[in-house]
This record gives structure tokens, sequence and C-alpha cells, in this order.
């Protein structure tokens, strides 16, 4: 089996790119007269003052960040977003109208996104009908200038976990390029994170996100974690200072917090298990699907008209009907005991023709 080569892998001309130096890589210190970056020495337009740069490796936040992930600061690359390192990973690895990528549709939309952006071709296996991998299938669809497979676990839009062993198997026959696992849900869920496993498998990159049980989607802050070398390149093309102060700042002043991330947890499953007991009582519900996430994928009778009357009593959940393997099916977040009971109320109101 051929065996995993980072430099192989990269985008030849990267490797011997320049990065741009910021004011802030040629002096690391935070005392001093700062006279270097060009900034407003006078203050910021805000009661606060914003006029510094901030961080552009994010040294604090990471070191806060591997303590929770029992990880090492340079295993963690912090982007705008899960949504960045998605796009960086990509331009790393890829050669554009040349090298391809495995989605595993249904799935999230940005890894296809992204690669369009690029130009990059899209190779896509479905998940079966039971939502898990084809892992023979992907395993075949493999050639030569397959660069990435993405994996998203739970998944979305159906928020069901993929089989682990299902995941393993691919990485071990895929050492020619990178395996993207994306957790974005994973908190939701019981399912040990493969973040442990990064020392053990050098062509894996876990996403995860602050977006979700977390609650600071308003922030935008995504994580990829991943072996040294690659994380090392992933800060040589990212832009300087992609992660802002504010968001720096908040993080590291509520990340001892962590119960609120797990009482949010506990909570929307709860509110997710409601949900579920609920909808069963339809008559229109044909199918709620396993969800170890914050959200629920319902198959109904007549879901664009479902959707579209929720629409006009203002609320607002995701068609999905129109998604391979989700036919008739809209995505419902878990909300609040009171928006939940909202949501039930009116589809109990829901006259079907």
């Amino acid at each position: 089996m051929t065996k995993f080569n980072l430099q192989n892998i990269v985008r030849q001309h990267i490797l011997t790119l320049a990065p741009y130096s910021s004011a802030r890589d040629e002096y690391t210190g935070k005392e001093g007269i700062f006279l270097d970056a060009n900034e407003n020495p006078l203050g910021s337009v805000t009661p606060e003052d914003w006029n510094r740069y901030p961080d552009p490796y994010q040294s604090d936040s990471k070191d806060k960040i591997a303590f929770i992930k029992s990880c090492r600061p340079s295993q963690i690359f912090l982007g705008n977003g899960s949504d960045e390192p998605i796009d960086l990973i990509i331009r790393l690895t890829c050669e554009p109208k040349e090298d391809n990528i495995i989605i595993l549709p249904p799935t999230y939309g940005m890894y296809e996104v992204s690669a369009n952006v690029n130009n990059i071709e899209i190779q896509k296996i479905p998940l079966t009908t039971e939502y898990q991998l084809d892992t023979e299938k992907i395993i075949a669809s493999i050639n030569s200038k397959t660069k990435l497979i993405f994996i998203c676990s739970p998944n979305n839009p159906t928020g069901n976990l993929i089989d682990r062993k299902a995941i393993l198997k691919i990485i071990e026959n895929f050492q020619q390029g990178i395996v993207i696992i994306d957790e974005a849900y994973n908190d939701f869920s019981d399912e040990p994170s493969f973040i442990p496993e990064l020392d053990n498998f050098q062509n894996v990159i876990v996403l995860q996100t602050f977006s979700k049980a977390w609650g600071l989607a308003s922030l935008r802050l995504g994580m990829a974690f991943g072996g040294e070398e690659l994380i090392k390149l992933l800060n040589k093309i990212k832009y300087p200072y992609n992660i802002n102060g504010l968001t720096q700042r908040a993080l590291l002043e509520n990340i001892h917090n962590i119960d609120f991330m797990h009482d949010s947890v506990k909570k929307l499953n709860q509110n997710r298990e409601k949900v579920i007991f609920e909808l069963k009582k339809l008559p229109y519900v044909l199918n709620i699907y396993p969800s170890d996430a914050n959200f629920l994928l319902v198959k109904f009778t007549e879901a664009k008209k479902i959707f579209e009357y929720l629409i006009q009593q203002k609320v607002i959940v995701r068609d999905r009907s129109k998604v391979i393997l989700c036919d008739d099916s809209l995505r419902i977040s878990i909300g609040t005991e009171e928006e939940n009971h909202i949501l039930i109320n009116l589809l109990n109101q829901y006259k079907p023709l």
C-alpha cells in the first residue's frame, strides 16, 4: 500500500511559496511602542480599543483549545468558521482542472461549493439508503488524481453518525491523499472524536466548530486539527489576520464556561427527543431519521407545502427535498421548548389537501 507522503499531496509551488510576513510575525511581544504596522495610535471609534492588529496565529486561544481537546496547539488551525479551512485544504492540495475530490451526498454543501470555486473536479459517491458509506464504491472511485475525501459525521443534513469502522477503512485505503472528517455536530453525540487518532493517521484532518454546541455562530470560529506539518502549511497560505481580535478575546474570556456547552447539549438532545415524540403522532410524517445532532431530517407526504405553510407562520426550516436521498424531507433545527411547542402546534393545525 502507498505510504502517506505530504510532499506528494501538496501543490508543489506552495512548498516553496514565500508567505506574507506581517508586523506581528517579526515581533511577537505584547509590550512596547508599536510603530511597525501603520495602526492608529489614538485608539478606535468604539469605546474599546480595537486599533491594534490581533495575534495572527491565535496562540493563547490555541493553548486553551488544546487543553480542552487533549491535543497540542501545533495541531490546531483556526479559521473563519469551518468554511475557511475547507477552502484552504482544497487550495493547498488540488491543482485546478487536474485533481479531484470525493464527496458523499447528501452532505454539507460547502465541500462542493469550495471545489467549484477552485475549479476542482468532484466525484460524488452517494451514501447508501441508510445514509452510510458505500466503502467499496468509494475505494474503487479513487484514482491517481484524487486528493481529498470529505466525510461528515454526524452528517448534515441527515443527522446520523457514520459508521466508525467504515471511516477507518477509508482512511487506511487512501494514503495518497487526505480524509477530512467534519465533526461539526460531534458535541451532540456520544461518539469519540477522531482528534486523539491524529498521531496514528497522518492523512486525516478533523473539522470542528464553536458555532453549534458552544453557541458562537456569530463569531465565526472553526477549528481544523491535523498533523503539525499540515497545520504549518495551512498557516502559510491563510490570510494574515483571519481571526479578528473580538473573536479571540470573546473565546479567551468564556472558553472556561464549558458547563454551558454541556448543559446546552443535554437540553437540546432532550428537546430533540420530545420533538420526535410529537412528530410521530402526525399522520403526514412518513419518517423521522435517526439523529445525533441538534436537528432532525423529517420526511413528509407533502414537504414543499408544509415548508411554505411554516414560512407563512414565520417558522423557518430548511427544505431539503431536492437533495439526493432526501426526497420530501425538511431539516428542522431543535429550538427552545417554546419554539418547539409553536412548531408542533402549527403542524397539528396543518390540513393536508
